[in-house]
């Protein structure tokens, strides 16, 4: 009798041991949930997108494995490796939150740095303009001219717009295709003066 009973409370014991490594580890499960929000909240999607992927697969690996324990029967599930995904997929996402502060700060600062080259850039090109002889024939090219670095001038409020809204990566595209043109409109006046020049001293002549 007495033997059957220690029997039975070591079974007890088992099941108990069993229980408690079937219990699903809802707190770390919570957290990743939670890191994954805060990462978002971070716009780690357009500042650290491969972080935020990686975190994402390391969630659906925990989720994958929660799946197959739930398919086992109660006594043989065990939530260790789950644990261990958890802690995992939460360090993830707490990268990708950090990578996406980092990634925000530097496109701001990037943004920044394009927007103050191309206002430089708009102001050299006017002077040059400015400066272009004028004669028959280059009235009409130096219109036109002016009308390209009118319309560079207002992408760059444009610019400011979007800055000040904090979308950097948009500014920061924006404010480069900015710089391109009036690097294009600058060389454009370059020949034009150039072409002038040439034609004066073929007159000359």
């Amino acid at each position: 009798m007495k033997a059957t009973l220690l029997g039975v409370v070591a079974l007890l014991v088992v099941m108990m041991s069993f229980a408690g490594c079937a219990k699903e580890p809802t707190e770390a499960i919570n957290g990743v949930q939670a890191a994954l929000e805060q990462a978002r909240t971070a716009e780690a999607a357009e500042y650290a997108p491969r972080a935020l992927a990686a975190a994402q697969d390391a969630q659906a690996a925990l989720q994958a494995e929660l799946d197959a324990q739930k398919k086992k029967f109660a006594l043989f599930r065990s939530y260790k490796h789950s644990q261990e995904l958890a802690v995992a997929a939460q360090t993830s996402a707490q990268q990708a939150q950090t990578d996406a502060v980092a990634g925000k700060e530097r496109a701001k600062n990037e943004a920044t740095e394009l927007i103050a080259q191309t206002r430089t850039a708009l102001e050299e090109a006017r002077q040059m303009l400015a400066t272009a002889p004028r004669g028959k024939g280059s009235q009409a090219d130096i219109k036109a001219l002016e009308a390209d670095l009118t319309s560079v001038e207002s992408t760059l409020s444009e610019v400011d717009g979007i800055f000040a809204s904090g979308k950097y990566l948009s500014a920061k595209a924006k404010a480069q295709s900015a710089l391109q043109s009036v690097n294009r409109i600058k060389t454009d006046i370059t020949n034009a003066i150039e072409m002038q020049t040439k034609a004066r001293a073929g007159v000359r002549k």
